[in-house]
């Protein structure tokens, strides 16, 4: 008779959960989905030592800047694939249990399109979605200044001026408290962070 049957318990028992081990894939809390691209999840990025990641700039100064060095990170893409590569970025920190409020998302070049889409009703508006910080915020490089830190940023060298780049990593780098993702050519990005950025 199976009905009486009983092997090793498959259920936990009332007092106790059974433990989940990985974050279980659903929709996004978002209050507004996100633009994205579907796709094989990158490679691990390449981790840097706190002796390789670039110290804070004179914007760490600022109150709403962390004092300790974030960890680096670098994703190789070409400026064409940079945006490519950062929207993977943040699917895969959402993925893995960061909550979307956590991550600020910078482009050297282009505008992402849903920052492109948030300003077209105005900089009141967009701004007050970054001050809510209910989402994964989205800004040009060039505000980076104007952003509060958060947790993780993710900076996407799709473009823009090496100069303008090279001004805008260090900012980038201030802004992020735990983790600095930087998707773009490898060497440009080397060249600057070794200069002491």
């Amino acid at each position: 008779m199976h009905e009486s049957a009983q092997g090793p318990a498959t259920t936990p028992a009332p007092s106790r959960t059974a433990p989940t081990p990985h974050p279980v894939p659903g929709p996004r809390p978002a209050a507004v989905p996100r633009p994205g691209r579907p796709g094989p999840r990158p490679a691990p990025p390449a981790q840097r030592t706190p002796q390789q990641a670039a110290k804070p700039g004179p914007a760490a100064t600022t109150p709403s800047v962390s004092t300790q060095v974030p960890q680096v990170q670098l994703i190789p893409a070409s400026a064409e694939g940079a945006l490519d590569a950062a929207e993977e970025a943040v699917d895969l920190l959402l993925d893995t249990g960061r909550a979307p409020g956590d991550v600020l998302v910078l482009t050297a070049g282009e505008l992402h399109p849903w920052a492109a889409h948030e300003l077209s009703f105005g900089e009141a508006a967009y701004w007050a979605q970054h001050d809510a910080r209910d989402d994964v915020f989205y800004a040009d490089a060039a505000q980076a200044e104007r952003a509060a830190a958060r947790p993780v940023v993710v900076f996407a060298v799709n473009g823009g001026a090496p100069d303008d780049v090279a001004r805008s990593l260090p900012v980038a780098l201030g802004r992020a408290t735990a983790l600095l993702v930087v998707c773009g050519d490898p060497q440009q990005i080397n060249s600057v962070l070794g200069a002491g950025v």
